[in-house]
């Protein structure tokens, strides 16, 4: 599923336009992302928590010429389901 046909899917079952279905996902996306953004999670019980994690710096190889190549450190969102979703999907 796109995020086109999320729209569509979200209009049909709330019976909100697509227009303001897009609105809202937008919303959505756009506040998880400045929640992580400023360090914090996002926890939606029953479905699942957005958080950030970090990554060490580490040392990889380039795979053509073998040269040690150092991939800096990083911050990386992630998510985990939560039991409800994870039940529904099992």
């Amino acid at each position: 599923m796109n995020k086109n046909e999320l729209i569509s899917s979200i209009a049909n079952s709330t019976g909100l336009t697509k227009t303001d279905s897009a609105k809202a996902l937008d919303a959505f996306l756009n506040t998880v992302t400045y929640s992580l953004k400023k360090g914090n999670d996002v926890r939606l019980v029953g479905f699942g928590t957005f958080s950030v994690a970090k990554r060490a710096a580490t040392t990889g190889r380039n795979p053509r010429t073998g040269a040690a190549i150092n991939i800096p450190a990083r911050k990386q969102a992630k998510f985990k389901a939560g039991k409800a979703l994870q039940d529904s999907v099992n």
